[in-house]
Order: structure tokens, then C-alpha cells, then sequence
């Protein structure tokens, strides 16, 4: 098939720090050129892929991170080529499906947010036109009646991260800094073990540093050390080492790539019970699933007697990229199919 996929434009795909929807896209592209299909990525210029890589701007506008121009040109610059692919795959933000709906070729848009009450109206606008994919069944609950047509897991490619049984003694945090996220709890929970904490964010933005001078930095002591973003390579050698990984969010998280990041290092994960935790973790096998604070410092010494390799083996079985590719592909040749018989 020719396929057009069409990355948000804020971050370069692969991601260098930041970028969980890039991370998705990169390997979805990688993979679909592995299986022979004819892919072009719109993305920013500074991306590395080996489809073929069509840009609106030569950098990633990272600093203009929400402003409708080069959202817009962006969108524009890969439906204005609609007519050359057989289905477009948009994993880009509110403006390229709102462009896509209008497309004569099949429009595929992964939704990789929340069902927002702001989301589901715009998108139940758009629905006459769109084919969407949901990155959980709990996120596919909340849209309610959207033309879906499957629900898709995100994937790692297993190779990038290393797994170890071995573990050192600290507990790990991996997340923007924001209150969805809860470095506070993943503080809070460290202080109260008396556990080494690595707490690796992305703070930059006003509202992160806001939030972490108020609510977080009043609780940091000598067993905080904190990073900034990382590259992928340093990140999945942290993810390997650590003793567990906390996921104290606090929102209706539609999926969750940290978790599945930990586990495939062979690192069990203990998660609020939001969103798609459920669907993510297996409760007392890979991690434990909790409702309050005190039960997430309960759960890091049971956590730590879980086996690595469950936790890896079961990343495998589910989170694969080969079965996020084969299920992509599958999801395509269906709206064709669904197409080609309305056409008839």
C-alpha cells in the first residue's frame, strides 16, 4: 500500500528527549517500510526515518508548541498530496483531522488524547468523514459512538531496551511535571520509604515550573536527584536498573508508554488505578494497580519480589511492534475494504 503517515510537528520523530506520539509514529513508519509498503512520513525536517520524509519546516518548531500556523501549514502540506497514497494515518493534533475529514482518500486518525468534552464534540463533527483508532478500550469507552475501527495498543521495539534482572535500589519517576502526572506523589511516596528517587521530567513550560515550585520542590530532599529530558539510549538504561517504577497519575491517562517502557527493561510498575492502567498493567504480575498513596507505598516492596521476566515476556506478547504494525495494517486494508464496497 502507499501510505501517508503524518506525525505531529512539534518534536523530530524518533524523539531525541520529550515525544511519546513520535516515539509511536517512528516505529509504525520503520516497521511498515520492513514489511514492503510504500510510506511517506510528514513530520519535521529534522526527523530521521527510512520512508520517505516530507516537511513543512526544516526544525521542530518545539518552541511554538500549540500555535495554529505551523499546525496548519503542516496539515496542509501532507493532504494537499492526499491524492498520492491509497490511506492517510494522521496521529497529529485537533487541525489535521479537521482538514482529513474533508480528504476523498480514507482518512485513519489515531486518537492519542482524552475524551475531553471539547474532544468529543469536535470530533463527533468530523466523524462523517474520519475512521478512528483508540489507543484503549477505556479511551474508546469515553468517545462513545465515533466511526472506530479498532482498538490499537502503542508498542516499544524491544530491542532498544536493554533487560536486566539485576536491579539497583532506587525508585524511578519518568513524566512531564504537571499534577496529571504526580511527581508530589512519586516525592511523597520516596520520602515515606526512605527510598532513592531518580525523578526524570520534561519542565520547561510555565505552568511545569509553576506547578514544581509549588507543589513539588517543598518536599525534595537528598534523596530527590532529578533529570531533565534524556535521550532514548540513557533512558532505557535507567528504566533497566531501577527497583520500580512509579505511575501516580492523576487523570484518566488514555494509555501510558512509561509503563510499558518500564516493564520491557523487566522493571514492574505500581499505577494509580486511572484511565488505561488496567488494560496496561497486569495487577500483581508486571506491577501492582492502587487506589490511594498509602497503598502505592505498600505496593513498591511487593512489586520488587515480581519476576523481570513476566514483566518482559509480557510486554512481548502485547506491546510488540510487529503486532502494532501487523494490526495497523489490518485496520487499512478494512477501511479500504469498507470503501471499495460502498463504491460498489
Amino acid at each position: 500500500m502507499k501510505i501517508g503517515l503524518i506525525a505531529p510537528i512539534w518534536y523530530p520523530i524518533p524523539p531525541v528527549g520529550y515525544g511519546g506520539i513520535e516515539l509511536v509514529v517512528s516505529l509504525l513508519a520503520e516497521g511498515l517500510v520492513d514489511k514492503g509498503h510504500d510510506v511517506t512520513v510528514f513530520a519535521s525536517g529534522d526527523s530521521k526515518t527510512r520512508a520517505r520524509l516530507v516537511s513543512s519546516c526544516d526544525v521542530a518548531p518545539c518552541a511554538l508548541i500549540g500555535q495554529v500556523y505551523p499546525d496548519l501549514v503542516h496539515a496542509l502540506t501532507a493532504y494537499t498530496r492526499a491524492a498520492e497514497f491509497d490511506v492517510i494515518h494522521d496521529h497529529s493534533g485537533i487541525i489535521g483531522p479537521s482538514v482529513g475529514a474533508f480528504s476523498a482518500t480514507p482518512v485513519l486518525h489515531t486518537l492519542h488524547g482524552p475524551a475531553t468534552a471539547e474532544a468529543k464534540k469536535l470530533y463527533n463533527m468530523l466523524n462523517f468523514g474520519l475512521s478512528f483508532n483508540a489507543i484503549s478500550n477505556y479511551q474508546r469507552s469515553q468517545f462513545g459512538d465515533l466511526s472506530f475501527v479498532d482498538t490499537i495498543y502503542n508498542a516499544v521495539d524491544m530491542g532498544q531496551y536493554p533487560f536486566s534482572v539485576e536491579k539497583e535500589d532506587y525508585l524511578l519517576f519518568l513524566g512531564r511535571m504537571n499534577p496529571e502526572k504526580g511527581a508530589h506523589i512519586a516525592v511523597d511516596v520516596a520520602n515515606r520509604l526512605g527510598r532513592r528517587l531518580v525523578l526524570v521530567t520534561k519542565m520547561v513550560e510555565p505552568a511545569e515550573i509553576e506547578y514544581f515550585e509549588t507543589r513539588v520542590k517543598p518536599l525534595l530532599d537528598s534523596n530527590v536527584e532529578i533529570m531533565g529530558e534524556i535521550d532514548p539510549v540513557t533512558k532505557a538504561g535507567i528504566f533497566s536498573k531501577a527497583a520500580c517504577t512509579l505511575f501516580p497519575i492523576q487523570w484518566p491517562e488514555p494509555f501510558g508508554l512509561v509503563m510499558i517502557e518500564s516493564m520491557a527493561t523487566g522493571t514492574p510498575v505500581v499505577a494509580m488505578r486511572q484511565g488505561a492502567v488496567p488494560e496496561v498493567i497486569a495487577d500483581e504480575r508486571t506491577g501492582y494497580i492502587v487506589d490511594t498513596v498509602d497503598e502505592m507505598v505498600e505496593a513498591v516492596a511487593k512489586a520488587q519480589t515480581l519476576d523481570p521476566r513476566e514483566c518482559r515476556t509480557y510486554v512481548e506478547g502485547r506491546f510488540s511492534q510487529d503486532r502494532m504494525v501487523d494490526d495497523y495494517v489490518a485496520a487499512y486494508k478494512q477501511i479500504l475494504e469498507a470503501r471499495s464496497n460502498k463504491a460498489a
